[in-house]
């Protein structure tokens, strides 16, 4: 049996067909994109003298977010939990991290630069920054919530 090679024009008709089929597949799928000098830092919520930027997503919705958390020197955030699965990178900094419903800096691991940690929800942990300013990126999917292993370490409540 011969085969016989497609002409010029059916594989100018396929990839016609194809670049139509993926057209509105690509229109939809807009790239999000925030450049380093136009990240907007602003007075986190809860932790007083930390810094916040929403990158990507809003954090009241069910959808993908990435936030920076700027810690100053010698910060700590008390054991508490998130309702979500997190994925964490340290940026710049050091930044400490412990696991458990004490914080207890002795139990904790030091993250330089360039480390990541992923904890699963309700994973109960603590954080603490050393001698520096700390930045760590966060990665996950909202809305965000936050409870914190003892009622009196929530910051909301004082």
């Amino acid at each position: 049996m011969s085969r016989t090679a497609p002409t010029s024009s059916a594989i100018l008709c396929l990839g016609a067909f194809l670049i139509a089929m993926a057209s509105p597949a690509m229109a939809q799928d807009a790239v999000t994109m925030v450049k380093a000098d136009a990240v907007a830092w602003k007075g986190h919520p809860l932790f007083s003298g930390a810094q916040i930027a929403t990158l990507v997503g809003d954090p009241t919705k069910a959808e993908t977010i990435v936030q920076r958390f700027k810690f100053p020197p010698n910060h700590k955030v008390a054991p508490h939990t998130h309702t979500y699965t997190e994925v964490a990178t340290v940026m710049s900094g050091t930044l400490g991290l412990g696991a458990g419903e004490k914080f207890d800096t002795g139990k904790g691991e030091i993250l330089k630069a360039g480390s990541v940690f992923a904890l699963k929800a309700g994973q109960s942990h603590y954080v603490w920054t050393t001698s520096e300013e700390t930045v760590v990126q966060i990665v996950f999917t909202g809305p965000a919530g936050i409870v914190f292993s003892n009622p009196a370490d929530d910051p909301r409540k004082k």
